[in-house]
């Protein structure tokens, strides 16, 4: 670990983002250009003075789940974050795989989109980075570690993801899914996180099986579905995919179809986080 080194990178990124750039307001009263340390450990999810004891070379070294919070926090490029893994002895995430991180770009198109829901997941519906609304809006689905971190394992193993969705649509979204995650493995032939996944969903749900065996294929850029919300009801919604050239991340931006959702979407943003169970609504997020 190279502690000085670490230091010096962590405080010249983090003094060379401008507030705007992660949704935070520019006061008058502000007296640094760059973001201060409570900011970061604010988005970054620690205490401010883990992030002091970083900035001063003082600190034990980081775990890379927090690296990777700090990558996130700071908007580092694909190679400022794999030399910040580097600079505190870890290897960076791979390419493809369960440790990646959301793409530096889609990162900032996310905090361009502002009260909009929208959010990044890897081609095999990790769900990497969301905004505030779409936390508001499904849940926080980023802690998940396990197989439960992909959609479609929660969605036919688990009865909670399923009853988020109207029972009249629960076949189509699991058609989606199951074609989605087809075309994914078309592309990563031999790829064994892939399948692996592909077995495990194969053993733990007959459904899947059915769906699977029928080998439909269709990567899904353009959708309408219906959320059934805990606190505010029946939410219909557009969702439009922008997939990288490698189609490894996508940034999925929900809309309201009418303007009962509209006025719903609103009215949550409105009553913020508080008593929203985490994950509750867990609804396909590809």
């Amino acid at each position: 670990m190279q502690r000085d080194q670490l230091a010096d990178f962590l405080r010249r990124r983090r003094e060379a983002i401008r507030p705007a750039e992660v949704g935070i307001a520019d006061g008058p009263r502000r007296r640094t250009t760059g973001l201060r340390r409570e900011e970061v450990a604010m988005l970054a999810g620690m205490s401010v003075d883990y992030v002091v004891r970083l900035e001063q070379g003082r600190s034990s070294q980081p775990s890379p789940q927090l690296l990777g919070a700090l990558a996130r926090a700071l908007r580092l490029s694909d190679d400022e974050r794999d030399h910040l893994f580097h600079l505190a002895g870890h290897r960076p995430p791979p390419s493809d795989g369960v440790a990646r991180l959301a793409r530096a770009g889609l990162m900032r198109m996310l905090d361009l989109l502002g009260d909009t829901p929208a959010l990044v997941t890897s081609d095999l519906g990790e769900v990497l980075a969301q905004n505030r609304t779409a936390v508001l809006l499904t849940g926080d689905h980023t802690g998940f570690s396990g197989d439960r971190r992909y959609v479609a394992y929660r969605w036919f193993t688990e009865a909670a993801a399923r009853a988020a969705a109207p029972p009249e649509e629960r076949e189509r979204h699991a058609r989606q899914l199951v074609a989605d995650l087809r075309a994914t493995a078309g592309r990563r032939p031999g790829d064994p996180t892939v399948a692996g996944l592909i077995d495990r969903l194969r053993a733990a749900s007959a459904d899947f099986r059915r769906l699977w065996a029928e080998h439909e294929v269709a990567v899904r850029r353009a959708d309408r579905k219906t959320l059934l919300h805990p606190r505010v009801g029946r939410l219909v919604m557009d969702c439009e995919t922008l997939v990288t050239p490698d189609q490894r991340q996508q940034l999925l931006v929900l809309t309201p179809a009418d303007a009962e959702a509209r006025e719903r979407l609103d009215l949550l943003r409105v009553l913020g986080v508080e008593e929203f169970p985490t994950g509750a609504t867990d609804t396909p997020a590809r």
